[in-house]
């Protein structure tokens, strides 16, 4: 996935969410404009505890990445068509790229979009309609530890439980 539009100062919390999702969700690496290594970093030891091969990448040109994208380019906006209008297309993409702006959508991101997707036509959350999104098309995630998980859920009906794993990276 690509996140456009990150401000350092202000969005941290939000785009930690949105690579978090995108992680336990199943995609493969966010890429980050502009950069920042803190929240790399960050999202990266998130990965060395519960496992899975995630990377968030600094993407120091938007427009570049969207270009070079050798695949289906499928922008989340509340103005685009339904999801389920675009889902078929989006499950037989052989590489599928899904942008979530921010605050500021730069109006050349709808041209450069094979698709502007919309889960809803009402504000809302960019970390819901990127959950939505995967799940839509790679299924719900299910509840296996990742490879390479130092911990793992163990699911209960109440109460949480963490264990170490024996796996290690």
């Amino acid at each position: 996935m690509l996140r456009v539009g990150h401000r350092a100062g202000r969005d941290p919390r939000l785009t930690t969410h949105l690579a978090l999702t995108a992680r336990a969700f199943g995609a493969e690496r966010m890429l980050l404009h502009p950069p920042d290594p803190d929240l790399a970093t960050r999202v990266a030891a998130v990965g060395a505890r519960w496992g899975g091969h995630f990377e968030v990448v600094g993407a120091p040109d938007w427009k570049r990445a969207v270009r070079e994208f050798d695949g289906t380019v499928a922008h989340l906006t509340m103005y685009g068509l339904p999801l389920e209008r675009v889902r078929p297309e989006l499950r037989r993409a052989r590489r599928l790229l899904i942008v979530v702006g921010g605050a500021k959508v730069p109006p050349d991101l709808y041209r450069l979009s094979t698709h502007n997707v919309a889960v809803g036509h009402q504000p809302h959350s960019e970390v819901a309609a990127l959950a939505i999104t995967l799940t839509t098309i790679l299924g719900v995630p299910g509840p296996a530890a990742l490879p390479g998980a130092r911990q793992r859920v163990v699911p209960r009906r109440r109460g949480k439980r963490v264990v170490e794993t024996r796996e290690r990276p």
